[in-house]
This record gives C-alpha cells, structure tokens and sequence, in this order.
C-alpha cells in the first residue's frame, strides 16, 4: 500500500501508518502531492488540499481518502463516489478545541478584550470606554446539536448562561437528556443574546444567516461563526452590523479562505476575525491526526470503514457482526447477475433471522455492486454501488423478516425485461454458501469458477455433465444438486438445478457441449 500524506498529520499518525507490513507512506505537501497521486492508494488531507475530480482522475488506485477533521467540503464527493473512493472523517476529534475557542470568543467580545489589549499596548488607559458584560444570565442559541454543539452546551452552562437549540435531526428525547430546550429557528433568534453556529454546510444551511435572519433576531445580538463560512450572507452580516442590529460577529470562518485583504467586514471594530483555527490545537491536531490514520489502517486492513462520509458507516463491532454477511450479500448479487437472462431493472433483497434487526444498508450495498460488478468496466463497490444502480434506471427495494429458521440468509431477487431470477444463500462456518436458486434448494459454495445448470430431473444428466468435463480435462472440485418437488403433480420429470464447482475458467466450447443433453435448459460460466 502507498499512503499519501498531502498535509501535516501527527507524528504518532504518522508511525502508526508506517508500522503497517508493506506499506509506504509518502509524506508530502499542498503543492508537491499530485506528482505521487498515480501510486496512492490512500490520500490523507486537512483542509488546504483540494481534492476536486481532476485530482481524483490522477490517482486510478485511490480507494480511500482521509480527511483529518470535521468538514470534507474540500474534497468533491459526487467525484469521489463515482471512483468508488471511499472518504472518512474524524468527526468529534476536535470538538473540545473549537468549543473552547467559540468561548473564548464570546468573552473576547462581551469584554472587548481585542481593543483592550490594543489601546493599552498603544499606552492609553481607557478603563471606563471598555465596560463590558458578563455571559451569566444572557441567552445562547446554539444552532447545531453535533459534537461541538454538545460541548459548547456544556461549557456555557458554567457561565450560567440560558440556552436554547435548533437542529432538526436531533430528537426531542435527545435534547432532553442535554437539558436544553430545542425549539424553532424563529424562536431562537427572537430570544439569543449569542448565537453560535454548528451545522455543516450544506444546501439547507448555505447563508442561513440572511437579511430576513438577522431581521428577526434581537437587537444587539452577538454571533459566532465556528463552523464554516459559507452558512453567513456576508453582505448581510456587515449591514446588521452597521445598522446596529448586530453588536458584535466572531468569524473564526469565511466563505473565501484566505480572507482577501480590505474585507468590507474588516472595516467595523465590532468584527473579531481568527484565521480558521478553532481546531487548531496541539491536543486536538494529535487526536485527529491518530484517528484519520487508525480509521485508514481499519479500512485498508480490514475493510472496516469507520466516519464514512459516502457510504454506510458502521461501528467495528457491527462490522464484524455483518461483515460476513456483507460478503455473502456480494456473490449471492454477482451469481444472480452471471445466472439471469435480459437487462437488469430491480434488485429486492430480503433479510431474514437476527440480520434483519441490523441496519442493513451496508448489505443493499453489497449485493447492488455484486450485480454490477458483472456489467461494469470500471470500479463498482460498496461506495458507489447506489449512484451507478441509480444512474442505470435500477430500482431497489428491501424487506426484514424474522421467521423461524435457526440461520440468517439473504435472497435477492433479480427482475430483468426476461423474468426473475432468486438466490438465497446463508454464511456456514464464516463462509458464505448459496442455499436455494429460484425456490430450488441446492448448497453450494459461492467462491472460485462455477457452472450453473438449468435442467429436467431425469436420469443421465450428472454422467453427461462428468463425461464432457472430464472430456476436456476440466476437474470437478464439487457438485451440488437440487429439483423441484413438482414431478409426480405433473406426471412428468421435476425442475432441477446444478452448481458445480471447478478448478478453473470453462470455455464456452464447453459449455455448448454441455447444453447438447435435451434435459439441459442452460448452462452459464460463473466467476466470484
């Protein structure tokens, strides 16, 4: 493995990277990373580095992309899904450390410390100019109950400040274990005396903070602006400000970084600006810098994806539960794929035993990228099984049942213009094995080269089948069969299916010879 390091990153991270059997870690920077993005297979970043799709066009191997800290706004995800490159964050790592600065912000305004500190080093003496005022008794609205929004909750409560939150994902139950009311944003506003940003910046969230915003808010608000700047109407923020609506504004974020000199905010006294360094302390950079480096070696290692930002991210422990099933999920979607007639349009996979209590879209994902690994040139995996099942015009459903059955299986349903085609299958002794194709039961190991067998239960099928393969020298490694309980309903012979299992790749030529028998429907070549 080549891991690229783009950006600086703990010294800890750093050795831990390193003391992986095989692996080389490239230690790099903003402006000299491309040239070794050809040979990554992993690309660790921060926020300097900008990974747009040509970057991503560069690396052909990338499968991870690691982003030490919060955001991943500088990192193009539609891009990097449709590559199959997986991207992960460090979410939490450095909460304390931008909570204790969106603190120290609120005190720096409510005793104007900045100013202070400047005409006392100019050698005036200006004591009754700067009369502050105390955060005890006022009301915070904190927008954001994340990670940081919970700490910032936290430290405010020492203040014996009031607080109050919005954040539409977070339930009423929640709030109420954090002791905080959860109310509206026109509540929030009407009521703060600060308000501090926690929310990522997205479609919803983009310049929350507008002219209609700050008209509803309080006169003499103060705000903070920890999170990102593309959440404030800059514009909007310096009218407020000279209108007087707005006291004070804390920008720790922009949204042009680096902030171009003359800022028309820059002009008013009542703006405290810092260079997006909320996250950066010494504790909080060792903290992100370890994690970013123990998620890559748990995904690189052990396929364990831990913050993922553009799949289904699991715990190591629900990992390890579902993993196998993951697996399963996977062949069962490519053996129906290599097995079924006509163009693909819906895939439905049902869940069955304790497996269904899970969240199983990991699994969705599985048998999705199993069923177009069949079709698909390019990379097709977990990370980007959706996007291309929806690019295809495919629809996807699934079902939870828990009947009785003493093992967890999975079936999947292949619906194409041809028909449907049904698999199940279920993991023995940690491997997975199918159990039953199109209601037929036959078990049999999904691994290695397969021939898959339609055809009528009637005697000298299976010496058909050894002598043409034995014929041309192909050896069977296992043979598994399975019928149809319909032959004595009909008078006639019963369905039946064959998986053989073989020691490497059948030609077509064989296959051909294969289906000359009159009792054999089809005959398919099956690679998992």
């Amino acid at each position: 493995m080549n891991i690229l390091v783009a950006e600086p990153l703990a010294q800890a991270g750093i050795e831990l990277l390193r003391s992986q059997p095989g692996w080389t870690v490239i230690l790099s920077n903003p402006k000299e990373y491309s040239q070794h993005l050809a040979a990554a297979d992993a690309l660790l970043v921060r926020s300097a580095v900008q990974v747009t799709r040509e970057v991503l066009g560069k690396a052909p191997g990338l499968r991870v992309i690691g982003r030490a800290g919060v955001g991943v706004d500088n990192v193009d995800l539609d891009a990097a899904t449709e590559a199959g490159v997986l991207v992960m964050n460090t979410p939490g790592g450095n909460a304390i450390s931008v909570a204790e600065h969106t603190l120290a912000l609120m005190l720096a305004m409510a005793r104007h410390i900045p100013q202070a500190n400047a005409s006392t080093r100019a050698g005036k003496w200006e004591k009754k100019r700067f009369l502050g005022n105390e955060l005890r008794g006022k009301t915070l609205g904190i927008i954001g109950l994340g990670s940081i929004g919970r700490e910032v909750l936290r430290r405010a409560r020492a203040f014996e400040m009031k607080v109050l939150a919005h954040d539409p994902y977070v339930t009423s139950k929640l709030a109420q274990d954090l002791g905080v009311d959860l109310v509206d944003l026109d509540a929030l506003y009407a009521a703060s005396d600060y308000i501090s940003l926690h929310v990522a910046a997205t479609p919803e969230t983009q310049g929350m903070l507008s002219r209609p915003a700050f008209a509803r808010m309080k006169d003499g608000v103060r705000i903070v602006n920890c999170a990102r700047g593309e959440l404030v109407d800059e514009c909007a923020l310096a009218e407020a400000i000279a209108s007087g609506k707005v006291a004070d504004a804390a920008l720790d974020v922009f949204a042009c970084e680096p902030v171009p000199a003359g800022h028309p905010l820059f002009a008013s006294e009542s703006v405290l600006a810092t260079p997006h360094i909320g996250g950066s302390t010494e504790e909080a950079q060792e903290i992100v810098g370890v994690r970013i480096a123990e998620q890559v070696v748990e995904y690189l290692a052990r396929g364990v994806a831990i913050h993922a930002v553009n799949m289904p991210a699991l715990s190591p422990e629900q990992y390890r539960a579902l993993g196998p099933y993951a697996a399963l999920a996977e062949r069962l979607g490519n053996f129906a794929a290599h097995v079924a007639t006509g163009n693909p349009r819906t895939v439905r996979l049902t869940y069955f035993g304790r497996i269904a209590d899970h969240d199983t879209n990991l699994l969705r994902n599985a048998g999705l990228a199993g069923a177009l690994r069949r079709s698909t040139a390019g990379t097709v995996n977990l990370v980007n099984a959706m996007q291309l099942a929806g690019q295809r015009g495919w629809d996807v459903a699934e079902a939870h049942e828990k009947r009785s059955v003493h093992t967890d299986t999975i079936r999947i349903e292949l619906e194409t213009d041809a028909g449907v085609t049904t698999v199940e299958g279920a993991v023995f002794l940690g491997k997975p094995r199918l159990t039953q194709v199109d209601g037929i039961y036959c078990e049999a190991p999904l691994a290695g080269f397969l021939i898959f067998m339609q055809n009528l239960d009637v005697p000298g099928v299976i010496g058909h089948v050894g002598t043409v393969l034995g014929r041309n020298g192909v050896n069977i490694a296992n043979f598994s069969l399975g019928r149809r309980d319909n032959g004595s309903r009909t008078g006639g012979p019963a369905d039946a299916v064959a998986v053989v299992s073989i020691d490497g790749a059948v030609p077509e030529a064989v296959l051909a010879q294969l289906k000359e028998h009159p009792a054999v429907r089809q005959a398919r070549a099956v690679e998992l």
